[in-house]
């Protein structure tokens, strides 16, 4: 968006990006092809309950032009959850990204969360940007935060309940 050019958007609008792709594919031939769109939640940011309106139509529209499409989408970091539930339910793989810092450094994950009619791992394996090699698998997680405690909301009403034990102790000493 804002360049001048055939190719790019005016506006995040889901008919004018469908009507792109089909016109560059008549333009620059047929025949199988590769579409990447990054990111595919900023056409509903604004209205996130069109979510799977939108990518239903774009998955029903470009499939009969013999694309396959590779397209980013956000999800909510305090839930992890896919934001706006749209294109999870329509896409054939999901690839997960995340990251956490611990002892002050970055770490990176990758997840095959989906991956329709293919066996793949279902494990977090750590990753590095490694410059000349691009993202190299550094190997598996074996334990996380979230596998070995409790979630907060828990831990804090255990911690109600024992400040009260401990009270109610106090009071009948």
């Amino acid at each position: 968006m804002g360049r001048d050019d055939p190719w790019s958007l005016k506006s995040l609008d889901m008919d004018e990006l469908v009507s792109k792709v089909i016109e560059a594919k008549k333009t620059l031939g047929y025949g199988r092809a590769r579409l990447v769109i990054d990111s595919l939640s900023a056409f509903w940011l604004d209205k996130p309950a069109m979510a799977r309106r939108y990518s239903y139509f774009l998955k029903k529209v470009l499939s009969k032009w013999d694309f396959t499409i590779l397209a980013t989408s956000q999800y909510a970091i305090t839930t992890s959850d896919a934001f706006g539930f749209g294109i999870e339910h329509i896409a054939d793989g999901i690839i997960r990204f995340r990251r956490s810092v611990k002892g002050g450094m970055l770490r990176r994950y990758i997840l095959i969360e989906k991956m329709r009619q293919t066996n793949h791992s279902l494990v977090m394996h750590e990753i590095s940007v490694v410059d000349g090699k691009g993202l190299v698998i550094l190997g598996p997680v074996n334990r996380r935060r979230e596998d070995i405690e409790l979630p907060l909301e828990v831990r804090r009403k255990m911690l109600k309940a024992k400040r009260s034990k401990e009270e109610e102790l106090e009071w009948s000493a």
